[in-house]
Order: structure tokens, then sequence, then C-alpha cells
């Protein structure tokens, strides 16, 4: 297991742009250190007192909707998973008012014996209009994706995401664990279109890893990285880095900025990969290899189409508003 890069700042106007096109994830230490919500765990070394001061601050600004949140039982001890079968799961997602999650995590604080209850992915300006005038990071205040993060202890298996990831903690500590993408063969990744939150995950138990049924994985540790998050400090995940993320504290909060490195009309290449498992996968090798050479001169290594008038380039264009729609229009009456 390796360290990951630290850097420290005094703050977020500290960030930069060119961190954020790191090829590497990064630990900013201190980088939302001065925003309200966690100044308050810095005035308050009493932990209940903390709790209840950022519980209402929260409830300041929330709007009172109802979320959806992940209740799994005790016995899981915070796993988030499938089911002993992988026909299900072993959570129940239900729809909750965010103030009512936020007040049963206030009051179970104590209870380290008790079911794990996870807000994810849950859109910050939704739940707190106003919010993010006083906690937010300038330089992406025009992220497409900011999302709040809230529950007790919880631990969610190694999976990628498409978009860049700016985490922030703000109450708890989380431990991140990280892996390179090109681990894929040593995660064990399971299925794509059946799984907890719409990204595939790794089937390993960090926990408890069984090295006879997933003996590869012995290697993605060997290679792994690691590090613990305070209230204040940030991770830049970049895309396609698999993540395990494990909340560690009673009360645990965070908040997520998602972006892209592409074109704003670019749609996800998780759709890409399935319509290629469609049309692809199953044809004869020669024919693949004729397909992957395609791809290449055309997307991977894309090189210049002169011999085409450039009127008459059409998708062979850098990818602009006009152009994607009438992708997205053909693509539609294709598979129609």
């Amino acid at each position: 297991m390796q360290k990951l890069k630290e850097i420290h700042l005094s703050g977020e106007s500290e960030l930069t742009e060119q961190m954020l096109k790191a090829e590497y994830p990064i630990v900013f230490r201190n980088l939302v250190s001065d925003w309200p919500i966690v100044k308050l765990c810095e005035n308050n070394t009493d932990p209940q007192k903390r709790l209840h001061a950022q519980a209402e601050y929260l409830q300041r600004f929330s709007a009172g909707a109802t979320v959806p949140a992940w209740v799994a039982d005790k016995k899981e001890k915070g796993r988030f998973f499938y089911n002993q079968d992988m026909s299900g799961f072993n959570f129940e997602q239900q729809r909750l008012p965010f103030n009512d999650v936020l007040a049963w995590l206030v009051a179970n604080a104590d209870d380290e014996d008790i079911a794990s209850v996870y807000l994810g992915s849950t859109s910050v300006d939704l739940l707190m209009p106003n919010y993010r005038k006083q906690n937010d990071i300038a330089l992406l205040n025009k992220a497409p994706l900011v999302s709040l993060w809230m529950g007790n202890r919880s631990r969610v298996a190694p999976h990628y995401d498409a978009t860049d990831n700016v985490a922030c903690v703000l109450a708890g500590r989380r431990k991140f664990t990280l892996f390179a993408p090109e681990q894929y063969d040593n995660l064990y990744v399971g299925p794509i279109e059946f799984n907890p939150a719409g990204q595939a995950i790794s089937l390993v138990d960090l926990h408890a890893p069984d090295f006879k049924q997933y003996p590869k994985f012995e290697q993605a540790l060997e290679n792994a990285f690691e590090a613990t998050l305070l209230p204040g400090d940030a991770i830049f995940i970049p895309s396609m880095w698999w993540h395990h993320v494990e909340a560690l504290d009673a009360f645990n909060l965070l908040q997520n900025y998602w972006w892209r490195q592409a074109p704003e009309p670019a749609a996800n290449p998780n759709d890409a990969l399935v319509h290629a498992m469609l049309s692809i996968k199953d044809l004869p090798q020669a024919q693949k290899e004729v397909w992957k050479d395609i791809f290449d001169k055309l997307i991977f290594n894309p090189q210049p189409q002169t011999h085409i008038p450039d009127s008459a380039q059409g998708f062979l264009k850098p990818l602009d508003e006009e152009q994607a729609a009438r992708m997205r229009k053909l693509l539609l009456k294709r598979l129609q």
C-alpha cells in the first residue's frame, strides 16, 4: 500500500486548474478548512456539541426535500453490497425526508451497534438552497454535479467514475483506498448493468479479502494508494481511478464535485461501452480486429482525414452541440 501525494493548502483560493488536471490522485489538506460548516468542527471539541452544531447549521438551509437513502441492517457492519447470491442487494433504498435522516443520525450517534444509513449523491442545491453561498469552491462552482453524502459508518466497494472528482470532507473521517485504471483485471469487477449505484464494483471485500477466490487482488493491494482525510481535507480523484470509500465515524458529511474534461455535449463513455458489447463483442475475431483498427484511427489516435473536403467532414469534426444532437438522433433511430 502506497501513500498518496499530499499538498497542504491554506484554503480553496490556493487550488489551481493545473492541480485539477493531474493524472494521479492528490490529497489537498485544509482545502475547505475555512468553510463555516467545517469550522463548527474546530470550534467544538466535544463530539456531541459538534454534531448538534453541524446539524443545526444544515437545517438552517434545508428545503425539507425527500431524498433516497440506503439502509443496511447492523449485521452488514456498514458494507453496502450485493446479497449473498447476488440476486439483489444487502440494503433497502427508501425515500426519507432529509431532516428526518439528519435527526436520526444525531439521536443515534452514540450507538455503534446500529443500522447503517447512507445518503449518497444528492444535489446540494436541491437539499439546501443558498448553502453554497458560504460553502463552495470558486474554481468548481460551475461543476455540473455538486453532491452531498451523509451517514454513519459505511463502506462502499471500489468503483470508478467517468468524471473527475473532488471530494471534500466536512464532518467525520474518510478513508480512501485507490487503484489505478490498469488494475482492472486484479479487482474482479462485477456486473456492468446490475450494481448498487450505477457503476460496476469490485467484488472483493477489502476488510476480509479472499485471496483463494480472488488471487490477483494481492497484486492490486500492493499497488494501491491509501489516505485518511479529516474535516477540511479534500481529495482529487481523476476519471477512471477505482476508489473504495469508508466513513469511519458516527456522523460523516462529504461534498463532492464531478465534472469532465470533455466538450459539454459529450455523452457518457459507459454508454458507448454497452453499445460496443451489443454490436462488436460477439463478432468473429477477424472482424473485431478490423473494428479495433478503425476505432484507433478515428477515436483513440485520430488522424486528420484530409482527403475529405472540410464541408463534408460531418462527425469527424470537433464535437459541438449541433453535431451531438445529430449523433443522438441517428443513434436513437438505429437503436429503434
